[in-house]
């Protein structure tokens, strides 16, 4: 394999160490000019002095008056998925509330029907374009969950299509199943039968595709929320994902507070991500463990909503990573550069909380030990961003910084 070094960057934002909780996030590894990175093939082979690097390297890139760091990562998103629904966003800037826009055929059943009713050629055109996206800002890695099928066959569509940008696609893609992201129509109120549905037909079909292919779905996410899943239907559901293989995560405390951050750091969740509502019991439960809080504030952004409180999380000793929710619904958004800007300016976060939150913590969020970081043996996924100091991303706020990115050793943009 050619060994390229990478020259002359202003900083090496390395995330050494990788994952980090509270205050230590501020720790974000920068190496000053005149260090470089060396890649072999997909891997990171060299971190250090130019002039070694040099010595080793077949060939160069120069890097001048540029930021070199790790690619970022979008470890929570619903990016599959058929139809629109910009009317029913717009009824909610004029003032529509919850129950106007799900009697107008609104909620996340408009695009289950929507769905349900688009071939797997659409969905993979579709999501194709939204991928091509969150390279040019400079993501490497995206999770994608399903939930907009809320069937067996329409999940497994879901699945299969995702199945088939990850082998297709440079970016590279993690897969997520959430049959229990709402009930569907035709359960009507039947929330208990749906989530015996869930347990007794469709996980074990999950589960006998993962068999052969473990990535095919490797984590079971539940919305736990008040009219949606309880606590006793979440733990029924996860508990089962787990029997079949899947690791846990939860879409936690987004409409109010229901103990669901401190029930996902019971549950050893990988991740509970909105948590706009958690109070101090669930911030002290998710510093007491190993979970992940992955915020997304574009979602708050969009509904108008409260942030949540990433600083007391931070302060609180919390491990808290960045993610887009890009979502037909509540979030069509998948922009790094408005992200960003809201971490920095609204919640309060330091620019370098930000970035660790968007690279190695959310690699985390995603049980990714070989990325999210610049260190030897590390995956080659690279971000070359066209600033001289990281202090300009929040700075020149919305602006998108991305110059080029790097894919397993591989320049895909």
């Amino acid at each position: 394999m050619s060994k390229i070094a990478y020259l002359n960057a202003s900083q090496i934002v390395t995330m050494r160490g990788g994952a980090r909780k509270g205050l230590a996030m501020n720790d974000i590894g920068i190496l000053p000019k005149g260090n470089a990175i060396v890649t072999d093939g997909e891997r990171i082979c060299f971190v250090g002095q130019q002039e070694e690097a040099l010595r080793i390297s077949d060939s160069t890139v120069d890097c001048t008056d540029c930021v070199l760091m790790p690619a970022f990562i979008d470890s929570h998103t619903h990016l599959v998925f058929g139809g629109y629904r910009e009317n029913e966003f717009n009824m909610r800037l004029n003032g529509a509330d919850y129950m106007e826009i799900m009697q107008s055929g609104g909620g996340i059943n408009a695009t289950v029907r929507a769905t349900r009713a688009t071939s797997e050629a659409e969905l993979s055109a579709k999501s194709r374009k939204l991928l091509c996206e969150c390279m040019r800002y400079g993501v490497g890695t995206v999770e994608i969950k399903s939930g907009y099928g809320l069937d067996c066959d329409n999940e497994i569509k879901q699945l299969d299509v995702i199945e088939s940008l990850r082998k297709t696609e440079d970016i590279s893609i993690v897969s997520t199943f959430m049959g229990a992201h709402a009930t569907p129509d035709e359960y009507g109120k039947n929330v208990d039968a749906y989530a015996e549905f869930l347990v007794e037909c469709v996980l074990p079909r999950i589960a006998s595709r993962c068999a052969d292919n473990p990535r095919y779905a490797e984590f079971c996410d539940v919305f736990c929320e008040k009219g949606v899943f309880s606590h006793e239907q979440t733990i029924k559901i996860l508990e089962c994902g787990k029997q079949y293989g899947l690791k846990p995560k939860m879409h936690a405390d987004e409409m109010m507070d229901m103990s669901s951050a401190a029930l996902a750091a019971k549950l050893g969740c990988v991740s509970a991500d909105h948590l706009l509502h958690t109070g101090a019991e669930g911030i002290e439960a998710l510093s007491r463990s190993d979970t992940v809080a992955t915020l997304l504030p574009l979602t708050a952004f969009s509904l108008c909503e409260s942030f949540a409180n990433a600083r007391g999380m931070v302060d609180g000793g919390c491990c808290v990573a960045l993610a887009s929710d890009l979502n037909p619904g509540s979030c069509f958004s998948n922009s790094i550069p408005l992200l960003i800007a809201l971490s920095t300016i609204y919640m309060k976060l330091t620019v370098n909380e930000t970035l660790c939150a968007l690279t190695a913590n959310a690699a985390k969020a995603l049980n990714l030990s070989d990325r999210g970081s610049l260190e030897v043996g590390k995956r080659a996924d690279l971000l070359l961003l066209d600033c001289d100091n990281v202090n300009f991303l929040s700075y020149h706020f919305g602006n998108n910084f991305a110059k080029s990115l790097i894919i397993g050793g591989k320049k895909v943009y």
